[in-house]
């Protein structure tokens, strides 16, 4: 199988994962999965009523780009990089997107 049509099924596993989990939480709102495979764009989006207060938040953000996986934002408790680990993904196929780009060498992640 090709690097990129696994790398897309495992986002996809992992971020239904995430949403099922959010959603199970219940409190109030519900998490929904979001995949755009042909631009390479995944997100976990949380809409709902949250107590009186409207919720839509983008809390995981992963893009496919090239052979490499960018976190473009995760505001998640474990971190989303440790799911892609213990999936399989290797560390140079990663990239923290969020990170800026002087801080990423440091991370042990790849840099672009």
């Amino acid at each position: 199988m090709d690097t990129r049509l696994q790398y897309q099924n495992i986002i996809k596993s992992l971020l239904q994962n995430h949403a099922d989990y959010r959603t199970a939480l219940g409190d109030g709102y519900i998490s929904q999965v979001l995949f755009d495979d042909e631009r390479g764009q995944y997100l976990v989006l949380d809409i709902g009523w949250s107590g009186d207060k409207y919720l839509h938040t983008t809390p995981i953000h992963l893009s496919l780009i090239g052979e490499k996986i960018w976190i473009q934002w995760d505001d998640t408790q474990e971190g989303v990089a440790t799911d892609l680990l213990e999936a399989g993904i290797p560390k140079e196929d990663i990239v923290l997107g969020f990170r800026h780009p002087k801080i990423r060498q440091h991370t042990g992640f790849a840099v672009a």
